[in-house]
């Protein structure tokens, strides 16, 4: 018997029936296609389609997962070249990587990097020091062959929608790239304005002036600064675009007559906005972003509750998302309050709530999305997309919320060759989950195969209107 880096009843209960039933539901969805609604990968790999440079590139420097833990237990980022284009000394940098393996032990890291490891390059030994240079030549040398070119693991995966995530300035070059081509894949952007609507953002004001540039509207006026972030959004629907992506540090909103947003807008571009003045207009953009979305129809996402690049010296010298980023309490109820009284009823927008604050999905979240039909619970996200966080979110959120008031699965990742194995956690955990309501006679077993697809595959394309 060969050894194998994972069981095949990983994350199903350990009880034998609830298990023989987990088992079934996800033998149903185990093969369906990956929609990828929500993610970081960069379109430049499939416009291009040139080889990964090498196993050091591909899975340590671009996964802040990864590095961060490392960096945690005193291993520099300078030693694994965070920051570089292209690791110069990669077999260097693997070999620290391996060496401290054993970090990632009961981590979900430990197990979507098995997963790659073994399911995509065939290895059966567990990655360490000893087993470092098998590793890096057996990655290596398959990385230079057609089968592992982006568009080639895009198909091997069964991925049927893949979304990156974008700044409003971005020229798509890479998407109208895809698009041309012949290449059929479905590569689309998401909008994610946070450069030009948080006040805090390096080099701000320049960013705004270069928005309105791009879209032909006078952006030093409240007016023209509007237009320009629509005609912006017009601009991404053209490449498929589907939703929009809000990073913001609360969840707070405003919802301000216009001559005060404009006068706070004034005050904001002028850069003599206090501290509480850049929330207020951080607020009223959130409500500012829903209006359009009613108009246009793009789905949007808020990501709140990051206290982010906690690190300054971090932050200072290797810049923004380096693995620095705290969560902190959230507040929903107040803070939705001013959007959801224009907007929350509107059937024509959906708004997608993540959480990294756990303890509002039962006492907040749920009973919001339970009640609005604007509103959409998002996964698990962030540090909380491992089993136990989603078996966490399945037992507070599905008592108020049920099931169809959450969106499925988004891996929200950087690392390309994590997401087969992020989604197959996914959907064991949630067969694990339904497979206990099945057994507790909670729910008939149809119905649960049923929930497992849409759960799945149906639920999110129906979110994310894809």
């Amino acid at each position: 018997m060969k050894a194998m880096l994972l069981d095949d009843d990983r994350l199903f209960p350990a009880e034998a029936s609830v298990r023989k039933v987990a088992r079934s539901l996800y033998a149903k969805v185990k093969n369906l296609p990956i929609v990828s609604p929500h993610g970081h990968t960069q379109a430049g790999w499939f416009a291009k389609n040139e080889p990964f440079p090498d196993p050091a590139t591909l899975f340590v420097q671009p996964d802040h997962y990864v590095f961060r833990m490392l960096y945690s237990q005193g291993v520099s980022m300078d030693d694994l070249e965070i920051g570089q284009p292209v690791a110069k000394n990669p077999r260097k940098v693997w070999h620290t990587f391996a060496s401290h393996y054993y970090l990632f032990r009961g981590t979900p890291t430990r197990m979507w990097l098995d997963y790659a490891f073994q399911e995509q390059f065939g290895l059966k030994d567990r990655l360490s020091e000893k087993t470092a240079d098998l590793y890096f030549d057996t990655i290596a040398e398959k990385l230079k062959t057609p089968a592992f070119l982006p568009r080639a693991l895009y198909e091997q995966f069964n991925i049927e929608v893949l979304s990156t995530t974008e700044s409003p300035l971005d020229p798509l070059k890479d998407h109208k790239a895809i698009r041309d081509s012949s290449w059929k894949a479905r590569i689309v952007p998401a909008f994610r304005p946070d450069s030009v609507v948080d006040p805090e953002f390096k080099g701000f004001a320049g960013l705004v002036a270069k928005l309105g540039e791009q879209n032909g509207e006078d952006t030093t006026t409240w007016k023209g600064y509007l237009s320009a972030l629509m005609k912006a959004r017009a601009r991404f629907k053209t490449m498929g675009c589907t939703s929009t992506d809000h990073g913001h540090p609360t969840a707070r909103t405003a919802n301000l007559p216009e001559a005060e947003a404009a006068a706070l807008f004034s005050k904001v571009i002028a850069g003599m906005a206090a501290a509480a003045e850049q929330e207020l207009f951080r607020a009223q953009m959130l409500t500012e972003m829903a209006r359009m979305s009613v108009e246009d129809g793009l789905v949007m996402q808020i990501h709140p509750g990051s206290v982010r690049n906690h690190n300054k010296f971090v932050y200072e010298r290797y810049g923004r998302d380096m693995g620095a980023d705290i969560p902190a309490p959230t507040d929903y109820v107040h803070a939705l309050r001013p959007l959801l009284d224009r907007f929350g009823n509107e059937k024509n927008l959906t708004i997608i709530l993540f959480m990294l604050d756990e303890s509002t999905i039962s006492r907040e979240l749920a009973p919001l999305a339970g009640h609005y039909p604007c509103l959409r619970l998002g996964p698990p996200w962030w540090f909380h997309d491992s089993p136990e966080g989603m078996m966490r979110f399945r037992e507070l959120a599905t008592e108020t919320a049920g099931f169809y008031n959450t969106v499925g699965f988004n891996d929200d990742t950087r690392a390309f060759l994590s997401i087969p194995a992020r989604h197959d956690v996914a959907r064991r955990v949630d067969c694990a989950f339904l497979g206990r309501l099945v057994a507790e006679h909670r729910l008939e077993e149809d119905e649960a195969h049923e929930v497992a697809h849409e759960l799945t595959y149906g639920m999110v394309k129906k979110a994310y209107r894809l």
